[in-house]
């Protein structure tokens, strides 16, 4: 039974951040916060004991600070995760040197990323060689890449801040797990993939991200086993990603793409191989488009759905079976001529192991496992994920033998750890709920519009971009507008073409261009979708406004979630309260987050969704948020931004 952590008592860690502390006297701005110290006595009694402890941390609570300084103090082997490769940059290049240098010790330290994120030298060489590019672009950045490789010490792609992060020409000189040649690669002793894990093993204190942690606890080593041994506490930032995304990496996944490739490569290698091409032209030009002929084979289903949908459509079967002994004639080609060069080993090994997935991901059914499909524009994926995360995660923490802290600002619904601790298999775990030092009471409105129809009502989002109107006018602008759906989002951007405020819409440029031109417009309306709930930092009064137009649920199709809810069912539980509503609660909570950011930030959160207030459950969500005052009256909205400086309270009429 998880029990509650919530003590200092002779914390060196919650001394360092107090009043007196060194943090005080050498980083500037900063100043002492109980609820952080409260933090650190936390996490550091945790590293002592080798214990299991989930922290909330209200946004301002410093949990980056308070989790660092015990860590640093410590003197023991750590391992930190990140969210995103943005967090865990900022992490290791503004943090934790202020935090180090702080304290004066002098513990070696690590960033490590994925493998895609550095440049591999061998399949630059061979890009240089081919010559052949998707974007006439590309031969431009190869040049500027090429140029850049002979004065890089790390590797790390997003040195090169000129060349797009989603632009074609980096999977073309970065490598995966599937095509990376390991010990064989003749650039295997100057591998920047190499340099940065021999790094990572040799430091006290490794700052990673999620994704790459998760590959190494499951020992799918990407090419060189595991980078993280002998660690004797894990800290986890954004820990509410973590169920999601351990379902996504235990999951067993092959796609479109990786056929492609495999396909690609196979015929580049044999190139350099003599006698190898023309055997293999025929073999690897036939998986092809045998892909390409499933593919055709299922357009016009739905995204996304249970592969035994797919499986029921006409000539869908046929075309997979198809498909696979088409990839089997390959792979048996690729055995014979496997000798002949590392790069032909290689590709052998990858058609057997996409063979071996091919014919697990075929089954219509296996117990403990739900099989998907996901389809694209030209491509498709079909995925085996389990249907429990919980077993695996509590296996790997159990192995460890070290002591695990998960943090996160969004972690409970309704004040109760529950869902998470469930999800993530910590049946014992210490339990912290550390509410925000920032003023809500004063600085915070949340303004549920009246008279909007059901969410599932036709118009419904033309009724709400109505009210954002007036919302807007007394904001003058400066707002998320966040949307559960891109198809809402799509439309509100038509019904809101002409707002007297610059506009900005995510899929128009990259998210990180919206971001910068929408903090220098100063009165911009940004609109968003699943990517801007998230991981977007905006303060000041840039953003003033946040507006939620549904309470975000899960789509109702989403095959994982349907078979999660099918389980549930079948075990006798309540799937809408144990499953949706919680993750429903945690994303509004995180999108509710983009608003106050700072001390001084002040702001309106507007929630769109009647359902808050005519629904059962609907309390709950509104209890899940940050403690501020809520309307149903305009009038409110206009009084606060008109009294910017004065602390009145609105009214609060009509609830």
């Amino acid at each position: 039974m998880a029990q509650t952590c919530d003590a200092v008592t002779d914390s060196a860690a919650a001394t360092a951040l107090g009043a007196d502390g060194p943090l005080v006297r050498v980083i500037e701005g900063f100043a002492a916060r109980e609820v952080q110290q409260r933090m650190a006595a936390a996490v550091e009694r945790a590293i002592a004991e080798r214990g299991e402890l989930v922290v909330e941390a209200g946004t301002g609570t410093g949990k980056t600070f308070a989790y660092l300084v015990p860590v640093l103090l410590a003197g023991k082997r750590v391992i930190v995760s990140t969210g995103t490769k943005t967090l865990q940059d900022q992490l290791f290049h503004r943090d934790l040197p202020r935090v180090r240098d702080a304290l004066g010790v002098r513990l070696k330290t690590a960033l490590l990323k994925g493998r895609a994120n550095y440049l591999c030298r061998y399949r630059l060489d061979q890009a240089r060689r081919d010559g052949q590019f998707a974007d006439r672009a590309d031969p431009g950045r190869l040049t500027s890449i090429a140029a850049w490789a002979t004065r890089t010490k790390s590797g790390d792609i997003a040195e090169l801040v000129g060349i797009p992060e989603d632009a074609g020409i980096w999977p073309q000189v970065t490598s995966t797990s599937d095509n990376c040649l390991g010990k064989e690669c003749p650039f295997f002793d100057d591998c920047f993939v190499v340099k940065a894990r021999r790094e990572a093993q040799e430091a006290d204190l490794v700052v990673v991200n999620h994704h790459l942690l998760f590959a190494d606890l499951a020992i799918k080593h990407e090419g060189f086993g595991e980078i993280l041994p002998g660690a004797q506490a894990f800290v986890l930032d954004e820990a509410h990603q973590v169920p999601e995304l351990a379902g996504q990496f235990f999951s067993v996944a092959l796609s479109a793409r990786q056929l492609l490739e495999l396909e690609a490569d196979s015929l580049r290698e044999a190139a350099a191989a003599s006698g190898a091409k023309a055997a293999l032209d025929r073999l690897g030009r036939a998986v092809e488009a045998r892909t390409k002929d499933f593919r055709l084979a299922v357009d016009g289903l739905p995204s996304r759905g249970a592969l035994r949908v797919l499986l029921e459509r006409d000539g869908a079967e046929t075309a997979l079976a198809a498909l696979g002994d088409a990839l089997a004639d390959l792979a048996a080609a690729l055995e014979a001529m496997a000798e002949r060069s590392e790069g032909l080993t290689a590709c052998h090994a990858r058609a057997g192991e996409l063979s071996s997935r091919l014919a697990r991901l075929s089954a219509r059914a296996e117990p403990g496992w739900v099989h998907w499909y996901e389809l694209s524009e030209r491509g498709f994926v079909l995925s085996a994920t389990p249907l429990d995360v919980a077993q695996p995660l509590r296996a790997f923490r159990e192995q460890t033998h070290a002591a695990w802290i998960f943090t996160s600002a969004t972690l409970t619904v309704g004040d109760r750890f529950d869902h998470f601790l469930a999800a993530t298999g910590l049946d014992e775990a210490a339990t912290l709920a550390l509410p925000s030092p920032f003023d809500f009471e004063s600085n915070a409105l949340c303004w549920l519009p009246p008279g909007l129809p059901s969410p599932n009502a036709p118009g419904y989002t033309e009724a709400v971009c109505e009210r954002l109107r007036a919302a807007l006018a007394a904001s003058h602008g400066r707002a998320f507008l966040l949307f559960t759906s891109h198809r809402a989002l799509k439309r509100a951007a038509e019904l809101l073409a002409d707002l007297p405020y610059p506009l900005f819409v995510q899929g128009t440029a990259p998210r990180a261009i919206l971001l910068e031109r929408f903090r220098a417009a100063g009165n911009g309306v940004l609109l968003g979708a699943a990517s801007f709930w998230e991981g977007v930092d905006v303060r000041g009064d840039a953003l003033s406004l946040v507006a939620i137009d549904k309470l975000p649920f899960a789509s109702p199709d989403d095959p994982v979630l349907e078979a999660r809810i099918a389980a549930s069912r079948e075990a006798g539980g309540n799937p809408f309260m144990e499953l949706q509503i919680p993750a429903a609660a945690i994303a509004l909570k995180q999108g509710a987050g983009r608003l106050i950011r700072d001390v001084d930030d002040r702001g309106v959160l507007v929630i769109c969704d009647p359902r808050v207030l005519t629904a059962r459950y609907g309390r709950l969500f509104l209890e899940s948020l940050p403690p501020m005052p809520i309307t149903r009256q305009l009038a409110d909205v206009a009084a606060f931004f008109e009294h910017s400086g004065d602390r009145r309270k609105p009214s609060g009429r009509g609830l």
